[in-house]
């Protein structure tokens, strides 16, 4: 992933390993990486990783979405929640890799592109191209 990473950490699969999600630190960001399906059914382990991520205290948090296959309107609120909570915790957050298809499609949709920092890499989020 990164260079230089201070910690890793993996989280637990969600059911039926539809999610995984894994974290990492360094300097003062937090790289959130997703992959599965982010819906109903894996959001409460999704936002236990995103809540942990910002527990952390970090100045900016970039979530990787670029594994992630599905998202629905759960999914996407969780999303705007964490957005929301970031904004609260004087955190930057900044969304990489959002995939195409069905998610840019749902971004589109519902206006909340326009709300959220999106970035087309993971290396472009972490330099804030």
């Amino acid at each position: 992933m990164i260079d230089g990473v201070d910690a890793v950490e993996q989280f637990g699969d969600a059911p039926a390993g539809r999610l995984t999600a894994s974290q990492e630190l360094r300097e003062g960001t937090v790289l959130v990486a997703l992959a599965g399906e982010l819906d109903l059914d894996t959001m409460a382990p999704a936002g236990e990783v995103l809540d942990q991520a910002l527990a952390a205290g970090p100045d900016r948090m970039v979530v990787d979405l670029a594994d992630v296959s599905f998202c629905d309107s759960s999914g996407l609120n969780l999303l705007l929640r964490t957005r929301l909570a970031a904004q609260e915790a004087n955190v930057e957050l900044r969304l990489a890799a959002t995939p195409g298809g069905q998610f840019g499609r749902l971004l589109e949709l519902t206006g909340a592109g326009a709300v959220f920092s999106l970035h087309a890499s993971v290396p472009d989020a972490l330099a804030g191209a």
